[in-house]
């Protein structure tokens, strides 16, 4: 079923001699089996799922615990009969608004434990609702305490009657909507990336630091035994994922530095980046098939100049890390004339896009573009694996020329139960392959392909494409937690 239309390789596939993927230990057994591998797998399994379970409960208890608190926090203060039921709302949506903002910092902070947990889609999804819901929640504190005391708008004002408690909860405010509506229209604005990134944490930051100063000049929680300790243990955890973030990941990605050996050219919009250590025994970064890393030029700890990419060398490469990127950007427009020798400073890996805690009895693989980047990894390691599973690789793209990997891939066929199926959206006259967009129709008489068990899908590519994909499969009666996406808006 190898959907393929006799074009010429590309200059990528030239660097191959002979199939790189002899000698596998596992060639000829099953994936996974009862091997020390297939125990590894069921292990990591296993760790994905209590990590989720504990992050679950971590989260659960911010929101919850400070909420247990608030009636009592109420009454110690100030009497129902004076305040009534705004006194009330005022510290229980204040104590919510807190525990939000300390999550909404906490989930895109490089956490691995929590992408591995959640993956990175989940991650940033999560992260922009909690945006919204504590700027609404803190929107809601101030309009609560206004309806209690109007004269209370007097405290944030910069003469004699401004007061630094509200001073500072007022501008953490002004931060958390000035971050949404950056957020939301950073491409219309057409602003660097790398520039709106820095300056989107940076405000973060304020804004958590405005709002700690608030709650500590207030004075409020620090009177009370319980409601200080849950203060101080959600400011001290905050305060290490912050210096887990800025302090040590780059301290690691610094140590254990890669230098450029080949930007290799895989079409006139992507090219390779070839990667091996600095130094000679220095380990190499272990990762699993489909997971990612952030990218780094100008040093581990400068503020530009980081971008996260998708691993597309596989496990059985153990000199070199290799990132397929497509040159268009700022970044990654200058990716093809680094020059070899270069210092690159890799932070990673990160995400669950990988099939290593799932254990799907086949996959479909549907890359688009740069897209089949981590598919590559994918089909890569379960090559070096001897995996016997079934693999059909849908790869899409706009014209032929954007076509990568041909040669390798059909190396790959020997070694797999692998089709591949290129899709060409706009093809030439001389097309013979499929044409057209990955629709129901070309979907479902792929899905045929599987007989009656239902494979494991794995999409990357532009979010419009996975949005539709992932609807498409759905309607064709393969199950929500069977699709998994990958894609990195609003890392």
């Amino acid at each position: 079923m190898t959907y393929r239309d006799e074009q010429p390789f590309t200059s990528s596939d030239a660097r191959f001699g002979e199939p790189p993927y002899g000698g596998s230990p596992n060639r000829g057994r099953p994936w996974p089996t009862m091997t020390p591998a297939s125990f590894e797998f069921l292990a990591h399994r296993l760790r994905v799922r209590v990590l989720r379970v504990l992050w679950i409960l971590v989260f659960l208890a911010l929101v919850f615990v400070p909420l247990a608190l608030a009636p009592s926090a109420a009454g110690s203060r100030r009497p129902w009969s004076e305040g009534g039921i705004w006194v009330e709302l005022c510290l229980t949506t204040g104590l919510l608004g807190l525990s939000t903002l300390a999550a909404t910092i906490v989930l895109p902070s490089r956490v691995k434990s929590i992408t591995m947990a959640f993956g990175i889609e989940g991650v940033l999804r999560s992260h922009r609702w909690l945006a919204v819901a504590t700027t609404v929640i803190v929107g809601a504190h101030l309009t609560f305490i206004l309806i209690d005391n109007p004269r209370s708008i007097l405290l944030i004002s910069p003469g004699p009657t401004g007061v630094p408690r509200a001073r500072a909860g007022f501008l953490a405010f002004a931060a958390m909507i000035l971050l949404c509506v950056l957020a939301f229209r950073r491409r219309k604005m057409g602003t660097r990336y790398d520039v709106w990134r820095w300056v989107h944490a940076m405000m973060g930051i304020g804004a958590l630091a405005g709002s700690y100063l608030h709650v500590i000049w207030l004075n409020h929680l620090m009177r009370d035994a319980a409601e200080r300790t849950v203060f101080l243990v959600v400011l001290v955890g905050v305060g290490a994922v912050m210096i887990n973030r800025w302090i040590r990941r780059p301290l690691v990605s610094w140590r254990q530095a890669y230098v450029i050996e080949q930007v290799r050219i895989e079409n006139d919009i992507v090219s390779t980046l070839v990667l091996v250590p600095a130094h000679r025994r220095q380990p190499r970064l272990s990762f699993r098939p489909g997971q990612f890393a952030w990218i780094r030029l100008d040093s581990p700890f400068g503020p530009l100049q980081s971008n996260p990419f998708s691993i597309a060398s596989g496990i059985d490469n153990p000199d070199a890390l290799e990132f397929t990127i497509r040159n268009v950007g700022d970044f990654t427009g200058s990716i093809k004339n680094l020059e070899p020798g270069r210092k690159v400073f890799v932070d990673g890996p990160y995400g669950s896009f990988s099939d290593d805690h799932i254990g799907a009895p086949s996959l479909l693989l549907i890359g688009a573009g740069v897209g089949v980047t981590p598919m590559m990894s994918i089909l890569r390691s379960h090559a070096f694996r001897g995996d016997l599973r079934r693999h059909i690789l849908l790869f899409a793209v706009r014209n032929p020329s954007e076509l990568m990997f041909r040669y390798e891939l059909d190396l790959l066929g020997t070694e797999l139960d692998l089709d591949v199926i290129e899709v060409v959206s706009k093809p030439p006259p001389s097309w013979r392959g499929v044409s057209g967009r990955v629709d129901a129709d070309l979907l479902e008489s792929v899905l045929e392909e599987f007989g009656p068990g239902l494979p494991h899908v794995f999409i990357c590519g532009p979010p419009q494409m996975m949005e539709d994909t992932t609807r498409t499969l759905v309607e064709l009666g393969v199950p929500p937690q069977n699709v998994h996406t990958e894609q990195f808006a609003m890392v």
